[in-house]
């Protein structure tokens, strides 16, 4: 009896220790396996969000795609001065033109009445060139009678005639054409290039000058200086029918525009108006 017991007895201990051993592996076999069923659900979720995420990048590089094969359009190329005058033929200058060009400058400049005032008749202009003149036929046929109007100007500081152009260069050309009708006058040089204004101050001061030919620039300061009067002023030729090589006229290159309204504003318009100045467009 008493052996017996002692078996039973050792049993029911061997019995309570280990239910709590066995419950806690059972638990972690139990967390493995689960975690090991949830990693594969897991890689495919990813790979499925993967997928989709190269699908759409596909789908927009297939755009992309059909959006580069797809004719681009051409922008049209906005018309130069240049294209436009090297498809038409060369035409000449006239009185409606020059004014034309001071309507326009002086439209959000002055008012309706002072532009009427702006306004010159056909009376204060001289016969155009038709592009068939040089410069000294073009002035024999606008001053006939030069030979006496030369003889009798004796103001300093101050020309009969005065011829404006674009550039140095082009001034330099036009003193050359003018030899076969200037005469015994005297010329001078009215542009920045090389000579300081005050030289050209000096030099109208210090006799009389019968012909100016220079740019709308110097002729503007000069007279702004009071280095050139108008006082003997009778004929303003402007160089209007030249183009340089991009085949622009002096009024369409803007900085010369600019001197130029400033010139003619700065009493040429006024003397052409009182009948004093007559302009000529050669």
């Amino acid at each position: 009896m008493g052996g017996s017991s002692t078996g039973v007895l050792r049993k029911a201990v061997c019995n309570l220790d280990t239910p709590e051993e066995d419950v806690t592996e059972d638990q972690t076999d139990q967390a493995s396996k689960a975690a090991k069923r949830k990693r594969p659900a897991e890689k495919r979720a990813t790979k499925k969000k993967k997928s989709e995420q190269k699908g759409v990048v596909a789908e927009e590089k297939e755009a992309e795609g059909e959006k580069s094969n797809k004719p681009k359009r051409k922008r049209k190329k906005k018309k130069t001065i240049t294209d436009v005058l090297a498809s038409s033929k060369p035409k000449a200058g006239s009185p409606a033109d020059l004014q034309n060009l001071v309507t326009q400058y002086f439209s959000d400049k002055r008012s309706v009445i002072e532009q009427e005032d702006l306004r010159l008749s056909d009376s204060c202009f001289l016969s155009c060139n038709d592009l068939t003149h040089t410069l000294s036929s073009y002035l024999k046929q606008v001053c006939p009678k030069w030979a006496k109007i030369q003889k009798n100007h004796t103001e300093k500081s101050s020309v009969v005639l005065l011829i404006v152009c674009s550039s140095a260069l082009r001034a330099i050309e036009l003193l050359k054409q003018l030899t076969t009708f200037k005469g015994a006058a005297k010329t001078i040089k009215l542009f920045a290039k090389h000579i300081k204004i005050e030289e050209q101050v000096k030099l109208l001061q210090k006799g009389v000058t019968h012909i100016g030919v220079g740019t709308p620039g110097r002729v503007s300061a000069l007279i702004e200086n009071d280095g050139l009067n108008l006082k003997s002023l009778r004929y303003l030729v402007l160089d209007w029918n030249w183009r340089d090589q991009k085949l622009r006229r002096m009024v369409d290159i803007p900085e010369i525009k600019l001197d130029f309204m400033k010139m003619m504003e700065s009493g040429i318009l006024k003397g052409s108006k009182e009948d004093v100045i007559k302009i000529g467009l050669f």
